[in-house]
């Protein structure tokens, strides 16, 4: 553990210097409310306090520390919010707090730590709070299951802590000893960790550059990351044999961060298992048990290869990123639901050799104008289309011969507001468009018999023109006749499909081939 957090940089100093200066005050109601700037290293933050609270602190600290009476300055009665008692307050108190701190220059007593709001922004404050909180409500956390919510500034204590390699009880007090950490996290199957958007608090923390390592998470079956620097994280990848549901969200600008950081120092790596071609740096462990991955809403362009690290997944949601391709999908053979809403999709060609067995797609809010890469997509069930650039009743086509789709959702595209556009839609599906759904609505029996006066309609037309057009007839019976005569060897005669037959796709283990 000291070795993994030793990567995060140079190492702090034992004891970085403490500081309180008091940098203002201001009135409220009828008393006055100090203004206190706490700096321990780079870290700084303000904590707000009336001299009621200074005169509580003072009296533990003399009852339980033999703290001088005398240190601190005086009450007042008479005139005490006049600006010049006010202001020669703020120095006294301001002397009051560094003689604490330099009295106390380890460990500060409890009553002083959460004086200065330690628990909240120091590390040993921090880890000393978490460790009382789990010595309480550990195992009850760990019998009923619950998620335990955790910030990345507490994983930050936790790590540095380690680091330091100071005794786990630095104190004197049991309930605060590392080992209760240690213990819970060891255990612990579901975790949050979340940060914040900003400074943390009152103080100049970003929460989303700090460093911390989860290999103390060695039982993990469900995490779920957010607003934390996704290159920041170390040893997630212990959790590999036990964990199945990952979610990072708002933290990684690559899908390689999450699934191949201890990776990131090597130009070349592979998968383990996988055939290797020429000279490769590193074999890599795959998420053998991870079945859900959600990297929604972070800043991936591009589905890279790190996807052969995930190949049991079956649930995946790349949706709110920049993805501009479908790539690399063709290694997830177990994959059925697919979430790629809100990205930068303008062409879906080829799809079908990357989703063979798809059965769940949502492409909702990508920049798409055609729909001809689906038409190969025979496992499809539901199929999310809206918000895109859809202009042509054409594309449709392209999924109304799929045999299994139900779900249909279109709303929010320019063919949506075409005169009897749900009819128009439903004609496309023929024979099943009384199975098909579309933007969440079922289809009525009224729809069904407009339906089938378009599809009387359409056939008319083509009657029509083939009357029209004998010349053009003539040239395609004769070809077809031609067809039919010239056979390859051995190849059964045609039969003409009667209308509810449909085209049955051809399976491989690397999903439909067709005729590509």
């Amino acid at each position: 553990m000291a070795a993994a957090a030793r990567c995060f940089g140079p190492e702090r100093e034992a004891e970085p210097v403490k500081e309180a200066r008091v940098v203002g005050s201001e009135l409220v109601d009828t008393y006055t409310v100090y203004i206190i700037q706490v700096t321990v290293g780079s870290h700084e933050w303000t904590v707000k306090h009336r001299y009621s609270d200074f005169y509580d602190l003072h009296e533990k600290l003399v009852a339980e520390r033999n703290i001088d009476k005398n240190l601190l300055p005086p009450k007042k009665i008479i005139g005490k919010n006049s600006r010049s008692l006010v202001e020669k307050r703020e120095k006294d108190l301001e002397i009051y707090l560094q003689t604490l701190l330099a009295t106390f220059p380890g460990v500060a007593p409890s009553v002083l730590a959460h004086f200065l709001h330690f628990h909240f922004y120091e590390i040993n404050g921090i880890t000393a709070a978490l460790a009382e909180e789990l010595f309480e409500k550990g195992e009850q956390l760990l019998g009923a299951g619950e998620v335990f919510a955790i910030g990345p500034l507490q994983l930050y204590a936790v790590t540095e802590q380690l680091q330091q390699g100071k005794p786990t009880c630095a104190s004197g007090d049991a309930k605060t000893d590392l080992g209760h950490i240690l213990d819970f996290t060891c255990r612990l199957k579901y975790l949050k960790v979340s940060g914040t958007e900003g400074p943390f608090g009152t103080s100049n923390i970003q929460e989303q550059l700090l460093p911390f390592d989860l290999s103390i998470f060695k039982s993990l079956h469900q995490v779920e990351i957010s607003h934390c620097g996704a290159r920041h994280i170390r040893g997630l990848v212990a959790s590999k044999p036990t964990l199945a549901t990952m979610s990072v969200r708002y933290s990684a600008t690559s899908m390689k961060e999450v699934l191949v950081p201890e990776a990131s120092e090597f130009d070349e790596w592979e998968p383990e298992g996988t055939a290797l071609e020429g000279p490769v740096t590193a074999v890599i462990p795959t998420w053998q048990a991870l079945t859900t991955l959600d990297l929604s809403h972070n800043s991936i362009s591009n589905i890279d290869e790190s996807v052969k690290l995930i190949p049991k997944i079956e649930f995946l949601d790349l949706s709110h990123n920049g993805v501009l391709v479908v790539d690399n999908l063709q290694h997830l053979y177990n994959l059925v639901h697919l979430d790629l809403s809100y990205n930068k999709l303008s062409s879906l060609e080829g799809v079908h050799t990357k989703l063979g067995n798809i059965k769940t797609l949502n492409l909702a809010g990508n920049l798409l104008e055609s729909l001809s890469g689906l038409h190969k997509l025979y496992s499809l069930v539901n199929l999310d289309l809206r918000d895109n650039r859809i202009e042509q009743m054409e594309e449709v086509k392209s999924i109304g011969s799929l045999p299994c789709l139900e779900h249909v959702a279109l709303l929010n595209n320019p063919l949506s507001i075409i005169p009897d556009y749900r009819t128009k839609v439903l004609a496309q599906f023929g024979e099943r468009a009384s199975e098909v759904c579309l933007d969440n609505t079922a289809t009525t029996e009224k729809e069904l018999d407009t339906v089938e006066v378009l599809k009387a309609i359409q056939k008319a037309k083509e009657v029509k023109s083939k009357l029209n057009n004998p010349e053009k007839k003539i040239g395609e019976d004769s070809r077809l006749s031609a067809a039919s005569c010239v056979r390859p060897s051995g190849s059964p005669p045609s039969v003409a499909p009667t209308s509810a037959s449909l085209p049955q796709p051809i399976l491989s283990n690397q999903g439909i081939l067709g005729d590509e």
